[in-house]
């Protein structure tokens, strides 16, 4: 089975308060996962990351034979796929984690960019952790 997982990270201002938003279908489109959480202050590339690293912390969990990762952080996606090396000293520990826990599934996966349009419900969820200020 292939799943599709949809990440985003939220930060009202930039640094600002932030949240993180996933979900997670299966082949008939059927929710196998959603969260939502609350991180605190930080960049929208920090909160897109901690969205990132937060699914495949969880994924681990999950049984299929491959997922298929969607974000619409440009920037990170080309970073993740080797495209755009990380500059920014304060990303560099966030690739690092979220490159070792891919390479720690036991299943492939791959990371694609999506227009903004298509990731609105990760997107809703990571504002909605903001609202709520639960922690993930």
């Amino acid at each position: 089975m292939i799943l599709r997982a949809f990440t985003d990270g939220a930060s009202r201002g930039n640094p600002g308060e932030a949240g993180i938003g996933i979900l997670v279908r299966d082949e008939k489109s059927e929710t196998v996962l959603s969260l939502h959480g609350y991180i605190g202050v930080c960049t929208n590339n920090v909160a897109e990351y901690t969205a990132m690293e937060t699914l495949l912390e969880r994924a681990s969990s999950l049984e299929c034979a491959r997922m298929i990762i969607h974000s619409d952080s440009e920037l990170m996606v080309r970073q993740l796929n080797g495209r755009y090396r990380v500059k920014d000293s304060g990303l560099k520990s966030h690739h690092a984690r979220a490159v070792a826990l891919m390479k720690s599934l036991p299943f492939p996966c791959s990371v694609t960019h999506i227009p903004r349009e298509e990731n609105r419900e990760a997107d809703r969820l990571a504002n909605l952790g903001i609202d709520e200020k639960i922690p993930v």
